[in-house]
């Protein structure tokens, strides 16, 4: 009987409802999630989707209500259509030749007799080991993401310290797609302006790099390390493939040309997108009384009326003429085959010269499409904490370019 009433005095003791009142307000519940947090949730979401649909159609709203719905959609569409025949192809095509180019001067070792020039000149002005000049050549040749392959190579990443791999990022990006820019800009006839914006962008890369090492040590000052004492030597870094002259020049070629084709596909989004949305806010109408017609390059020059208001401070900084060519840098920011898509049409309306050239190549050159590339670059490294301080020192580099081609291009003139 005794044994009985034990038994039943601890089954009371775990069904006591003080004692599962008391566990519940310790909060050990508390740990499942719970409806209202989902709620939230979805909440935040509805929000975001509102906001963007308010933007959306004020946006296109505003186009339509000045060029009327029919002729708005139709020149979106046509816009987008003369741009992927007349410039996408084009640029496309410049990129498979100079892809094939890029590839035999790497294959028959003119990258690292370049490499070997410039070495020299990579201490004194970027605070980098010499064989950053490899990664400014490789970058110059092809894209942004050609430093991180070389900064994955402990044969390549044991001359750096921490803080200096990291500034590979603006460093490299500095040079993107440069030998692409510079046949663009040549193949118009504006080879000079093309050469001078290469020294811009020489200037606003050292700018650019020197900014991100100063603030990442400021900052990290534990990352003025090495980045790893494993051994190595760059003599290990090669590009080069097996097989006789003849085989390594007809592979280097196709492989080169291959490579020029992914990049140019690339580039078919951002010109498509962002292109025919910036000429939409630069050009007005096309008709002889400022009517809509609904061809393609017409639209609502919201950027042009706003940059002339202020066009006194871009003529100084840059000598801009005319405020539309401000959308080139801008477009730059996001992708710099956009930006170079905008050229054709600069020239057809009579408003640029060598001195805008100068300055679009330095830009373009300099940005060339960062904002979409230090996040995944930095990330990849394993530094995603400083996207913020490359992406503001990038920034300033880029202005720095753009302003240093243009007073490059107002003495040589004075000069020449």
């Amino acid at each position: 009987m005794e044994e009985h009433n034990n038994k039943r005095h601890s089954l009371l003791s775990v069904f006591n409802p003080f004692e599962v009142f008391r566990h519940h307000e310790t909060g050990e519940s508390s740990r499942k999630p719970t409806k209202p947090s989902r709620f939230q949730f979805t909440t935040k979401r509805s929000f975001e989707a509102l906001i963007f649909l308010v933007c959306f159609f004020a946006f296109f709203g505003f186009l339509a209500y000045r060029m009327t719905l029919p002729l708005m959609l139709n020149t979106f569409m046509q816009t987008a259509y003369h741009l992927l025949l007349e410039t996408v192809f084009y640029i496309m095509a410049i990129c498979v030749l100079m892809g094939a180019i890029s590839k035999l001067l790497t294959e028959f070792g003119v990258v690292r007799l370049m490499e070997n020039i410039l070495r020299p000149l990579m201490k004194p002005l970027y605070n980098l080991p010499g064989v950053a000049a490899l990664g400014a050549v490789m970058t110059f040749l092809s894209d942004n993401p050609a430093i991180i392959s070389l900064a994955k190579d402990n044969n390549f990443a044991r001359y750096f310290k921490k803080y200096q791999l990291v500034s590979l990022t603006n460093f490299g990006t500095a040079f993107g797609m440069g030998l692409v820019v510079i046949a663009f800009m040549t193949g118009l006839g504006f080879g000079k302006g093309a050469i001078v914006g290469l020294l811009g962008a020489v200037v606003g890369s050292i700018v650019s790099t020197r900014i991100m090492q100063r603030s990442t040590l400021k900052s990290y000052p534990e990352m003025d390390a090495p980045v790893t004492e494993e051994s190595g030597s760059e003599q290990n870094i090669s590009f080069k493939s097996e097989g006789n002259a003849f085989q390594r020049f007809l592979n280097a070629m196709l492989d080169g040309g291959k490579s020029g084709v992914g990049i140019g596909v690339a580039i078919i989004p951002g010109v498509l997108c962002i292109s025919t949305i910036v000429m939409m806010l630069t050009f007005g109408p096309a008709g002889a009384n400022g009517e809509y017609t609904g061809v393609a390059y017409e639209g609502v020059p919201v950027i042009t009326w706003l940059a002339d208001k202020v066009n006194f401070i871009f003529y100084w900084l840059f000598g801009f003429e005319s405020g539309a060519l401000v959308s080139f840098p801008i477009t730059a920011l996001g992708a710099v085959g956009a930006a170079i898509g905008l050229v054709p049409r600069f020239v057809s309306e009579g408003i640029i010269n060598g001195n805008a050239i100068a300055v679009f190549t330095a830009m373009g050159m300099c940005w060339s499409g960062y904002l979409s590339t230090h996040t995944a670059m930095l990330d990849s490294l394993g530094y995603r904490k400083l996207i913020g301080k490359a992406i503001g020192a990038h920034t300033i580099g880029g202005l720095c370019a753009g302003i240093a081609a243009h007073w490059l291009w107002v003495l040589l003139a004075l000069i020449f």
